[in-house]
């Protein structure tokens, strides 16, 4: 994997290099571009992944090149922060801030497994390994798992209150709709909403599936209800892919939100109104929707190291000699 690294550290230096030079900011917050200075950190990440790599085809995996990978890794997971949000959108036809910053992101999240890969390149299964029986996770995990679902039911009865029909936060299902055509919501995303069916709420079912998945012995041999895929082997990274990049988006998104909400609580920042009538109104929607993205997250996070741990190849037992 080292050769392909250090392609992707040319490729993502020379993006940050040439967004650097025309003054086109490639991260942004909350919809507001950041100082295009920032690009520098772009350049600088996609420079040390190129030579780190180089470095390990010259002169093979030592372990001071794998903390230098692993640093690197680090670096480009925060530069792919959002992600998520980004595929979110596009999935139901709403534009994304910036289209050079939804570039950043995809291309960062690809340097994160490619330098995965190549920090742990020499890990590899040992002769004759398989895949380990089905399992479940811990019992601690699986309580993980169900704080995660948990977290989402407040914020899925609120999405649901508004779509059908109620008022909560000052705002009803009306000015919801028309909120939503202004920020340029597909066709598809309204109907939705009109029917009743908030759209997040179909993601949030989804990701707590994602989640069972990981914590049960169904996520690693598909079940009878995938039909033709019942009974065969689920690949390891199939799971584990999104429920990455699902962690790294959400358990720090919900996390610095549960903080400012906080500061906005005691009176110490102001709490942007937003869409909402008052502060008041989107801080109580800000507390119900960044609790449950954080503990989500985590549960995410700490669901998705068990099914990796639990789904590594073993080795065979060999015979012993009577």
């Amino acid at each position: 994997m080292g050769p392909t690294t250090v392609v992707w550290g040319v490729a993502y230096s020379a993006f940050g290099l040439s967004c650097a030079l025309s003054g086109t900011p490639v991260f942004h917050g909350g919809g507001v571009p950041a100082s295009s200075t920032l690009n520098w950190f772009v350049v600088a990440v996609g420079a040390v992944a190129a030579v780190v790599g180089a470095a390990v085809v010259r002169y093979g995996l030592s372990p001071w090149l794998r903390v230098l990978l692993w640093t690197v890794c680090v670096l480009a997971g925060i530069a792919a922060f959002s992600l998520l949000m980004d595929l979110i959108t596009l999935m139901f036809g709403q534009g994304v801030d910036s289209w050079v910053a939804a570039t950043n992101h995809a291309l960062a999240a690809i340097g994160v497994l490619l330098l995965t890969a190549t920090a742990r390149s020499r890990h590899r299964s040992p002769s004759g390994a398989c895949a380990p029986a089905p399992s479940c996770a811990p019992a601690r995990v699986q309580i993980a798992a169900a704080a995660g679902t948990v977290a989402f039911v407040p914020y899925s009865a609120m999405k649901l209150f508004w779509a059908f029909g109620g008022t909560f936060a000052g705002t009803s299902i009306e000015e919801i709709l028309v909120i939503s055509k202004r920020n340029g919501a597909s066709e598809f995303w309204l109907t939705l909403e009109s029917w009743g069916l908030d759209a997040t709420v179909l993601l949030a079912a989804l990701g707590v599936l994602l989640l069972w998945g990981l914590v049960r012995p169904w996520g690693q041999v598909f079940p009878r209800w995938t039909l033709l895929l019942h009974g065969r082997r689920v690949p390891r990274w199939l799971p584990m892919a999104p429920a990455l990049i699902g962690a790294a988006t959400l358990a720090p998104y919900g996390l610095l939100g549960i903080g400012y909400c906080a500061l906005a609580t005691v009176g110490a920042v102001t709490m942007r109104p937003g869409d909402f009538p008052s502060s008041g109104d989107a801080l109580s929607v800000s507390w119900i929707g960044m609790t449950a993205f954080a503990v989500y997250g985590a549960a995410l996070a700490i669901a998705d190291r068990s099914y990796w741990l639990r789904t590594r190849p073993v080795g065979r037992v060999p015979a012993q000699a009577e």
